[in-house]
């Protein structure tokens, strides 16, 4: 069965950071291509960032290029999420999810198979 557990959300002003992590379990990690997602109140579950299998390829919505950065740690069977220059609009609950593969084919919801419970992210005025 597999298993993603988000962890690193939290309240933080705006400018500053945090960095979320999902731990993954129930099948080979490196196989498998990882994504963010953020959900907001009252708005649909959107795409943030996803990474290949391998992790060479990574791949960002516009509105956190350049401040967000998706890794992976294959040894640890890990996804992290460093997130920089937050900004009030980047409060949501976050979700890892994986893929059915170790291609990044879509950046919507349906590309995804399995997801964590998510992380609050709440950034403060």
């Amino acid at each position: 069965q597999v298993q993603l557990v988000e962890s690193g959300g939290g309240l933080v002003q705006t400018g500053g950071s945090l960095r979320l992590s999902c731990v993954a379990s129930g099948r080979t990690f490196s196989n498998y291509a990882m994504g963010w997602f953020r959900q907001a109140p009252g708005k649909e579950r959107e795409f943030v960032a996803a990474i290949s299998g391998p992790g060479g390829y990574t791949y960002y919505t516009s509105s956190v290029k350049g401040r967000f950065t998706i890794s992976r740690d294959n040894a640890k069977n890990t996804v992290y999420l460093q997130m920089n220059s937050l900004k009030p609009e980047d409060t949501a609950v976050y979700y890892c999810a994986t893929a059915t593969g170790p291609t990044v084919r879509v950046l919507t919801i349906h590309g995804y198979q399995y997801w964590g419970q998510g992380t609050q992210v709440t950034v403060s005025s």
